[in-house]
């Protein structure tokens, strides 16, 4: 009914076998660059890049850094840019400081956001100098 939408839901479950975890006690500094899933239950500072998959930041998890991905779910905190080629969906606790840049976006009521919202189109560039190689300094 009303041309239901055909779009699958963001699962981690459908990387099995490639999906990484950051563990809610674990605290990584560095930069990270895969393809599959990854889950962040604890810290992350640096930047985080995804060529084909899946980012999660579950409710405990906190990013410092830039997060590019092709899909991201995020119900925890991020400081930095997030960029999801796909699809970009923000749960009841999503705490972001920086803008966002999606194709497709689903937001729950309760989630923030503390920048802008840029949708990307097939003609729109991606963000600028995002890599697993690039510092997460601001200087």
């Amino acid at each position: 009914m009303w041309g239901a939408d055909k779009r699958k839901k963001l699962d981690i479950n459908q990387y099995s076998g490639k999906t990484t975890i950051i563990a809610l006690d674990a605290d990584f500094q560095g930069n990270i660059q895969f393809t599959g899933a990854l889950q962040i239950d604890g810290r992350v500072e640096g930047n985080i890049v995804a060529d084909k998959g899946l980012v999660r930041v579950s409710e405990h998890g906190i990013v410092e850094g830039t997060i590019k991905a092709p899909s991201v779910l995020i119900n925890g905190q991020v400081v930095g840019d997030v960029e999801a080629s796909e699809h970009l969906e923000l749960d009841s606790k999503a705490r972001i400081q920086g803008d966002l840049h999606y194709r497709f976006m689903e937001m729950v009521m309760g989630a923030q956001i503390s920048g802008a919202l840029h949708y990307l189109d097939d003609a729109a560039p991606t963000l600028p100098g995002i890599d697993a190689e690039s510092d997460n300094d601001n200087s």
